[in-house]
């Protein structure tokens, strides 16, 4: 029976995707995984791989075709019975042998069940690849379905992945340090428990010889993006020249670009010969003062290096306005005194300050619903639930878990979730759709003793709260009579920064005073 190949979603908020090229044509062979077509979003273009090996059957949408997701784009053949597969192989004249043998092998099973493939997981709607960190098993291990076998790194997230069936990992494809495309094949979990014979080493063909120079070849399509062969097509670059860093040497967006920053490097002229007349020998010259040491250069970490990528793009993106509001927490500081006891006794969990600061958040952004918008294109999208992220500081980098349709929530909840996700942040244990979809991000500097900070934005969101350190300070208070006086006061700095494309300074205004208001004249039961 024909396996319907369908329009991919290449994230949350795509609903449809144009075809722009096909690979393929019907009744060509393909292996699984192979790319099939060529697609573009308004977020990425993508090459979209074969789910099964097989021949190409019905191609249904035409290449120029806008689509919607899950719309079966065309149809493939699977591959034969083992006896049958090898008499339908089509194998190309110019296929070297080696590359022969291989094709025949995949396309005859194993006598053996085959065993079930670990791929890449996609770690939220914006990400298209992963690094793997560390392999927490090694060939031979058994392991037990849903227990860790490996740590990966993404620009969202930190986090374990674990096996999807019970078994003995039999093949490590992956090895720690790469960095691969979402559904890359990175191991393989056999059904057995014993450790697999090792596998003869298959000989690699023959390199062959450098085509000429060419933005890009037939070749380099098989380790390129459309993007990655547009910005090279635009620019005049020779792909070959080009090394990839991604999966099998695939050429990424940041390979290219940095080729182009760079530029290639001319290899040293040789050393001409020394003249066969010796001359006298110089005056030694004195020794030269090494130079200090520099200090140590460190790579990036896989997710250092991407929140530096974000952090400059939403500079380049939003005109950053950032405006302090000084808020009086006295009311607040008694309460937390009084019950935060009671109030662990009662619910299992602590009484911190961030719950009172979110459900202020909150409060204000039900409001001001322009704060908790985004801009998209030439529009402005009002978001209809209020999804509070909360930035968590790790060893390893900064992540955001966002707290789903907040406005919901009551005192306690938020509380319970504010605890939970900051524990499973810590240790790796956040899901995909737990670090996407925030509309709001509040960040809370102030536990390091700071005034107050000019938070950057989290695209595509319109604000971020930043929080400020928590001090006594004498204030001047005025009673209901109109007499001042001076009074030991607990003073918090909040610092909204917002987009100026979107949001006025009298919204933002508007926004901290009702937030203010609620903190100063606090009134909510806690539960």
């Amino acid at each position: 029976m024909p396996t319907d190949v369908i329009m991919p979603q290449m994230g949350e908020s795509i609903t449809e995707g144009t075809i722009t090229k096909w690979l393929k044509k019907p009744g060509d062979v393909v292996e699984r995984d192979e790319p099939l077509f060529e697609i573009s979003t308004d977020k990425v273009d993508a090459e979209i791989p074969s789910p099964v090996a097989g021949t190409l059957g019905e191609i249904k949408i035409a290449e120029g075709t806008t689509v919607q997701v899950n719309t079966v784009v065309c149809t493939i053949n699977e591959a034969g019975s083992a006896a049958a597969a090898p008499a339908d192989l089509k194998i190309d004249s110019v296929t070297p042998a080696a590359e022969a043998v291989a094709a025949v092998e995949a396309a005859i099973p194993a006598p053996e069940a085959a065993g079930a493939e670990v791929l890449m997981p996609q770690m939220g709607e914006s990400i298209t690849e992963g690094t793997i960190t560390k392999w927490l098993k090694k060939v031979g291990d058994t392991v037990q379905r849903d227990e860790p076998i490996f740590e990966i790194s993404t620009d969202k997230v930190d986090a374990e992945i674990p096996s999807p069936i019970a078994g003995t990992l039999t093949e490590i494809k992956v090895p720690e340090g790469s960095t691969v495309t979402i559904n890359t094949v990175v191991a393989i979990i056999g059904g057995g428990k014993s450790a697999p014979k090792a596998a003869a080493p298959v000989a690699a063909p023959a390199a062959p010889a450098a085509a000429p120079a060419a933005s890009a070849s037939a070749g380099e399509r098989g380790r390129t993006s459309p993007l990655v062969r547009k910005i090279a097509g635009e620019n005049n670059v020779d792909l070959s020249q080009v090394p990839g860093t991604g999966a099998s040497g695939r050429i990424t967006k940041q390979d290219i670009l940095g080729h182009l920053e760079g530029g290639a490097k001319p290899a040293a002229a040789a050393a001409p010969a020394a003249p066969v007349a010796v001359a006298p020998a110089p005056a030694k010259p004195a020794a030269p003062v090494s130079a200090p040491a520099p200090g140590e250069l460190v790579p990036m970490t896989k997710m250092r290096s991407i929140i530096a990528q974000r952090m400059v793009e939403s500079k380049r993106t939003s005109p950053h306005v950032h405006t302090v509001f000084k808020v009086d927490m006295t009311r607040i500081v008694r309460l937390r005194e009084k019950e935060k006891n009671k109030y662990e006794q009662r619910n299992g969990v602590k009484l911190t300050y961030m719950p009172f600061i979110t459900r202020a958040a909150v409060a204000a952004l039900r409001k001001h619903p322009i704060v908790n918008a985004a801009v998209q294109g030439d529009a402005t999208l009002y978001n209809k639930n209020i999804n509070i992220g909360i930035a968590v500081a790790l060893d390893w980098g900064l992540i955001v878990p966002v707290i789903k349709q907040c406005e919901e929530k009551s005192f306690l909840g938020v509380a319970r979730s504010i605890v939970d996700l900051a524990d499973r942040a810590r240790n790796k244990k956040l899901a995909p759709d737990e670090v996407s979809g925030g509309t709001f991000t509040l960040t809370n500097s102030g536990i390091f003793g700071e005034q107050f900070g000019t938070p950057i934005i989290n695209q595509p969101q319109a604000a971020i709260l930043g929080i400020g350190g928590l001090n006594k300070e004498a204030e001047v208070i005025t009673d209901k009579d109109g007499q001042e006086s001076i009074a030991i006061r607990s003073i918090q700095r909040f610092t909204l920064g917002f987009d100026h494309r979107i949001v006025d300074g009298a919204d933002a205004g508007k926004f901290m005073s009702d937030f203010k208001a609620y903190l100063e004249n606090w009134s909510e039961d806690i539960g």
